[in-house]
Formats: C-alpha cells, sequence, structure tokens
C-alpha cells in the first residue's frame, strides 16, 4: 500500500482488545470492545517466570481473539524511559512475534495510582486484594486507549 501525504490510513476500530499492565511479578489484564469502546478489568497473571505468564496468555488470546493488544508502557514522572520501559518494550517484541498482533502503547503513568484510589473509593481491601490494583490498572491503560483512538 502506498500512502501519500493526505491518505487517511485505516486505524482498527473493530474486534476485541487485550490491554496489558506489565509488572516484575505481575501482568493485570483487561479485556474491551472497539466498538463500544469500553475496558473491563479482567484478570491478574501473579507469574514472575515467562513460561507460566506466555500460558496464560495463550489462553487468554484463544479465548478472546483480539484484533490486537494495548500495553502500558511505563515511564518516569518526566515522560524519560528507564529499566522497566526496556522491559516493557521487550514483552512488546515478544507478544508481537508469538501472537503476530500488532501491540499499542500508552503511556502509563499514573495507572496504578488511579486504578487504588477506584478501588478505595469502592471500599475494597486492597491489603488483601493486591491483584485487583493491576487488572484495574490495565482497564485505565485500555481505556485510554479507547478514549484517544
Amino acid at each position: 500500500m502506498t500512502v501519500t501525504p493526505n491518505a487517511v490510513v485505516p486505524e482498527l476500530t473493530s474486534g476485541t482488545v487485550l490491554g496489558f499492565d506489565f509488572g516484575a511479578k505481575r501482568i493485570g489484564v483487561a479485556v474491551g470492545e472497539h466498538q463500544l469502546k469500553l475496558a473491563h478489568p479482567l484478570l491478574t497473571i501473579d507469574a514472575e517466570d515467562s513460561e507460566r505468564r506466555f500460558a496464560a496468555i495463550d489462553r487468554l488470546v484463544a479465548e478472546w481473539r483480539p484484533a490486537h493488544l494495548v500495553l502500558g508502557l511505563p515511564l518516569a514522572v518526566d515522560g524519560s524511559e528507564h529499566e522497566m520501559t526496556k522491559r516493557a518494550r521487550r514483552f512488546a517484541r515478544q507478544l508481537h512475534a508469538r501472537y503476530r498482533l500488532d501491540v499499542k502503547f500508552v503511556d502509563e503513568r499514573y495507572s496504578s495510582t488511579a486504578a487504588e484510589e477506584s478501588l478505595r473509593s469502592q471500599h475494597v481491601d486492597l491489603r488483601n486484594n493486591k491483584n485487583l490494583i493491576d487488572a484495574a490498572a490495565a482497564q485505565i491503560i485500555l481505556q485510554e486507549y479507547f478514549d484517544g483512538a
């Protein structure tokens, strides 16, 4: 396809999307539909080793059949990249290679803080429900993607 400067490049605007809040110990996952533009927390993958992480993601991709994936990109407060940014970009490359799906990035600064505040406002005991924070952060990341799409 040749793209001219004034051409409109079609963006994916239909289908299911899985969103991820990547962490060293846990990965929060959310799901949404392009047409509805609404994200929902799904689950948290509580595994540090890649084999268990990808086994869980394999099941999610098989079940939800996403059109593409969204990944929160961890950045420093000033917007600069750091070690977790590199790890998230590596994870994105692994997702793309494994599932042959596009991976879109969303700035995830403050998503976990916003998730904690939201859960606290719902009177969720976060001491005993840490995994809920990651799934809620993934929901926030995916919703930001939909709001900007």
